[in-house]
């Protein structure tokens, strides 16, 4: 089914002056259909420096496909980051028995972590493809208490509203983690945290990813990051549509005694080449889209600005 695009501006979390309860979220009225997404270009320098990324996904080749190229390109603009995974991948990948697939993914899980550049992987180790099931409150605490620890500023994630979603990993994942970065913020809930020492600290931007129609604000130019993201696809030899794939065309059509040119001499060209053309054709053809070589699309919501600061910055005098 091809992606339907709905277009909208950016909501915002975040309040002005610190609270006892966590920041409202901007109602949804206020994200208003019609306008063409902002481009993200790539930042000199690094703007970021000193800010906290989360890439969150609930299976080892989630963020990598989806949102591989922004989480390099976050990184290399001064963000520091980290990778949770809410599921084992029990479910998903090669492996003689269950416990082989789960160490398996659990693998390529800190290989992914290494190559995108994240100093920590967080596993929560819920059952694959069970997450309907389990306790949101849990899920949406142990978040929490990660987001407050890491002083997480950004988050990456599935969209907690994307449409037409089949795998309940993604939307209850994508719904913990919404709920999680406002509540971090809060001086009310889960108080025992600041008993251990941390404070309130809410996620003020969300990039949320999604397979279906979705709100997309934001589209993010990975050109030049487009040879990287394909080097930390390739780690994901367990499962997905990268790993191995490109190795094992080439073998099959050397049995049939023809080639692809593309797949090049060896096996480690193969892979990439075929995960570049085949894998990341959608990234492609959103870049052309917008004039890019490569891109990814979010539904992108960004700090709030504070309506009274803004009025005092315009309108207060000296004493």
């Amino acid at each position: 089914m091809e992606r339907r695009q709905f277009i909208g501006r950016s909501l915002a979390t975040g309040a002005a002056g610190s609270t006892a309860w966590a920041a409202p979220q901007a109602p949804v009225r206020n994200t208003p259909t019609g306008d063409e997404p902002k481009i993200e270009p790539n930042q000199p320098g690094q703007p970021h420096r000193g800010k906290v990324l989360a890439a969150i996904q609930p299976h080892c080749d989630d963020v990598p496909l989806y949102a591989g190229g922004t989480v390099l390109k976050l990184i290399k603009e001064g963000y520091s980051g980290i990778l949770i995974r809410t599921s084992n991948d029990e479910m998903a990948g090669a492996g003689k028995t269950m416990g082989e697939v789960v160490l398996n993914n659990e693998r390529d899980t800190f290989e992914v972590a290494r190559r995108m550049g994240l100093g920590k992987v967080f596993d929560l180790n819920y059952r694959n493809h069970r997450m309907d099931g389990i306790s949101h409150i849990e899920m949406r605490a142990r978040l929490v208490f990660i987001f407050r620890l890491m002083k997480v500023d950004t988050i990456l994630c599935y969209d907690p509203w994307g449409h037409y979603e089949e795998n309940p990993d993604h939307y209850v994942t994508a719904q913990c983690v919404e709920a999680a970065c406002w509540m971090a913020g809060g001086e009310r809930d889960f108080p025992e945290h600041f008993e251990a020492g941390l404070k309130p600290h809410a996620v003020q931007e969300k990039y949320y990813f999604a397979r279906g129609p979705q709100l997309v604000n934001r589209v993010v130019d990975i050109s030049s990051y487009i040879d990287e993201k394909v080097h930390v696809n390739v780690a994901n030899v367990t499962q997905g549509p990268a790993g191995k794939t490109g190795s094992r065309l080439r073998a099959r059509l050397a049995r049939e005694n023809r080639r692809l040119p593309i797949l090049g001499p060896d096996d480690d060209t193969a892979d990439r080449e075929y995960i570049k053309r085949f894998v990341f054709d959608d990234n492609a053809d959103l870049g052309t889209r917008y004039g890019l070589d490569y891109a990814e699309a979010f539904h992108y919501i960004g700090p709030r600005e504070s309506t009274v600061e803004n009025y005092i910055s315009e309108n207060a005098v000296a004493l």
